[in-house]
């Protein structure tokens, strides 16, 4: 009997504890347009007024269907702990992107940079983030 229990214990265990995660949201950004051949060149390294294409990856449906696109410069000038709002977008997810959505950002002035995504579903909980550098 205690072998039994020691198994199922056992087992509830492993499948607690697996290693299995869901998916997460990602962005990946690149030089050029990004297509199905080039999406794994991707690159965090750009130059002044250069287009950077971003895909934004989000694996489960979002309820309104609207996402907010925030380009936070990371900088001491301001006194603001070091960040300002560099740039904002909201884009509405077509039918045919509702897990995904592709555009570009020019940025002009050199420096390091995080991309935040945020639905408006729950605009206090970041879907996703990266960082990328304008040299």
């Amino acid at each position: 009997m205690k072998k039994i229990i020691l198994c199922f214990l056992m087992l509830f265990v492993m499948t607690v504890f697996s290693a299995c995660s869901r998916d997460k949201a990602a962005i990946l950004f690149n030089r050029e347009k990004i297509t199905a051949q080039n999406v794994m060149n991707y690159s965090s390294v750009f130059s002044p007024n250069q287009r950077i294409y971003y895909l934004i990856l989000i694996p489960k449906k979002i309820k309104t269907r609207t996402i907010e696109i925030h380009v936070i410069k990371k900088d001491n000038d301001y006194m603001r702990l070091g960040y300002n709002l560099y740039w904002s977008y909201s884009a509405y997810l077509k039918d045919d992107q509702m897990y995904y959505y592709d555009d570009y950002v020019v940025i002009s002035e050199p420096g390091a940079y995080v991309m935040r995504v945020y639905s408006k579903d729950n605009p206090t909980k970041t879907l996703c983030m990266s960082q990328f550098f304008v040299k």
